[in-house]
């Protein structure tokens, strides 16, 4: 049995009998009475188990509160109550390594300082020793958040607080494509992050439908008394995520792209949409069918792969590409002979 098991286990045997042995726990742990020592003390003293040990009985069991019985539970739900879920070393550490890529997209601290709790109770339960682990291990992990657009924190924490609480924001919003400023009242329905940016889908109250709003592109936010308009999550996904990419709303349409087979090893591994369809053809190439309802990210990602993919349809995104293209070439002056 694991040393980060053992307390569990000495906790469940307490609870289940009320008063057990010294020679109990050993015979079930099965473990020295050096180790056994060693982990009594530390679920007394880091993790503030209220174990004690009863001569009466000739056991350890938890310790009644002011004007409980001997042995009595009613110390559960105060400070002191051990978890009820424990995990395997190899789970803490995971979960080390988790919190190490929220702190790569969180790079503002925003989410991370509030989860800090969790990562202290975290190294408590790895134990002596541990925490070096731990922070080697946090040392070995790097997140590299390219293009990021950082979102002030008083802004992150506003939105969280009117989704958590379902009240409506009021904010002054930002349109780039456009250059306006506009006010909007709207009813949070989650936050989405999606290529190290933050997104807020929301009830817009004057457009009276869902929209997808940038947090980077938020001027200012106020959480409103009023209770926000809930709309079916299903709703949501089947409004918002239904296209390609960050794009949401419109006609669905389906893309059919063709990859040369340079390129092939490594698109066939990717997913560019759930509903992807793909097959590997015959000269090694590979053919992908996705959704689309706006082609404008869509292009630009197939604009990356340059020579390496050709649009067989639709013939509006063929056109759409086939522009682009000659309007970077036009950038650069004369094609090269």
């Amino acid at each position: 049995m694991t040393k980060t098991a053992r307390p569990y286990k000495i906790e469940q045997l307490i609870r289940h009998r009320g008063s057990v042995s010294f020679a109990q726990m050993l015979e079930s742990l099965e473990v020295s009475p050096a180790t056994l020592k060693r982990d009594l003390e530390y679920l007394r003293d880091q993790l503030g188990a209220p174990i004690v040990y009863d001569r009466d009985s000739n056991g350890y069991r938890f310790d009644a509160p002011a004007g409980g019985a001997s042995g009595s539970p009613a110390w559960r739900g105060d400070k002191h109550e051990l978890p009820g879920l424990w995990f395997s070393e190899r789970e803490l550490y995971s979960l080390l390594m988790a919190h190490q890529l929220l702190a790569g997209l969180d790079a503002d601290g925003t989410l991370s300082r509030h989860l800090q709790p969790l990562l202290d109770r975290i190294h408590e339960l790895l134990g002596p020793g541990g925490d070096s682990d731990a922070q080697a291990l946090m040392k070995r992990v790097k997140i590299v958040s390219a293009l990021r657009r950082p979102v002030p924190p008083e802004c992150f924490e506003r939105m969280g607080e009117a989704l958590l609480r379902r009240r409506r924001l009021q904010m002054r919003y930002l349109t780039r494509a456009r250059g306006e400023i506009s006010e909007r009242e709207v009813s949070p329905q989650r936050l989405v992050h999606y290529r190290n940016t933050w997104y807020l889908d929301a009830w817009c109250h004057r457009r009276e439908q869902l929209l997808r709003f940038a947090l980077d592109a938020v001027q200012e936010a106020h959480v409103r008394p009023t209770r926000a308009k809930d709309v079916a999550l299903r709703q949501v996904q089947a409004e918002m995520d239904s296209g390609y990419g960050i794009f949401a709303g419109g006609t669905r349409q389906q893309a059919l792209l063709r990859f040369s087979p340079q390129v092939a090893p490594w698109i066939s591994r990717e997913e560019w949409h759930p509903d992807q369809e793909g097959r590997l053809l015959d000269d090694g190439s590979w053919e992908l069918r996705l959704p689309y309802v706006d082609e404008t990210e869509l292009v630009m990602d197939l604009l990356r792969q340059g020579e390496q993919v050709q649009v067989l349809a639709p013939d509006s995104l063929r056109q759409a590409v086939r522009q682009r293209l000659a309007a970077a070439l036009a950038a650069y002056g004369t094609a090269p002979a």
